[in-house]
């Protein structure tokens, strides 16, 4: 973790913005980013920022974009958000345990607070320049790879959240043809969101998946539509 990578495939110098920069994988996005000799400026937003992020609330968001347009186009946009468990409720382990309010707010973190976070920050995206714009996804998101079913909230509000950036991605890339998007599968990272579902020994570690993120980030082709790859930067089916 000495020798982050630098993200030489982006307009030097560049600008990029981490929301959920206090989150594990955020907070080392934001920390691989400030060690990038060609990052100009990396802004971290998240609920203790100055102006606070809240996903729940589009007026923050639209504060939080006001001011990330001030200091001029951006060319890198991480949206690390994403929750697993939420207002104490874990992912549902049988149909019988789904409900409303579970799905309801599954949506609100997982989906909706992205797209609203596209809806108002894509407009900032650099134009006739390479730009990269990507969401924490999961693999459970995935339609095709669902094999073992469960976790019905936490898999939809994923899939639907792949839905939405491939839905941007296809709206935005004609007005900006070299941005690339895409969604990640960041591995099971030691964090507060995998705490209770997988044995340490069996997690990387937040840096180790920021690294690994962003040198497949760099090697990204635009190709006018989003893509959906894991952490070494295997695609995995939508």
């Amino acid at each position: 973790m000495n020798h982050p990578p630098s993200m030489h495939s982006l307009p030097q110098p560049y600008r990029a913005v981490v929301c959920g920069a206090s989150g594990a994988i955020g907070q080392a996005f934001v920390a691989a980013l400030q060690r990038d000799a060609r990052c100009a400026q990396v802004i971290g937003l998240s609920r203790q920022s100055q102006p606070a992020l809240v996903l729940e609330d589009e007026s923050s968001i639209e504060r939080c974009a006001a001011h990330v347009a001030q200091a001029g186009p951006l060319h890198l946009l991480l949206i690390a958000t994403g929750a697993l468990s939420i207002d104490g409720r874990g992912p549902e382990k049988r149909l019988a345990a789904l409900s409303p309010e579970g799905l309801r707010r599954a949506f609100e973190v997982n989906a909706i607070g992205p797209a609203l976070l596209l809806k108002h920050l894509l407009p900032l995206l650099a134009k006739d320049q390479r730009a990269i714009v990507a969401v924490l996804s999961a693999r459970v998101g995935s339609i095709e790879d669902n094999h073992k079913g469960g976790w019905w909230s936490y898999r939809a509000s994923k899939a639907a959240l792949n839905q939405l950036l491939q839905t941007s991605a296809i709206e935005a890339t004609r007005l900006r043809p070299q941005a690339v998007f895409a969604a990640l599968q960041p591995g099971t990272v030691r964090s507060p969101l995998s705490a209770a579902f997988a044995a340490p020994e069996h997690c990387i570690e937040p840096a180790e998946a920021a690294t690994r993120l962003l040198r497949a980030l760099d090697a990204l082709p635009a190709l006018s539509r989003a893509q959906f790859i894991d952490h070494q930067g295997a695609p995995i089916a939508w």
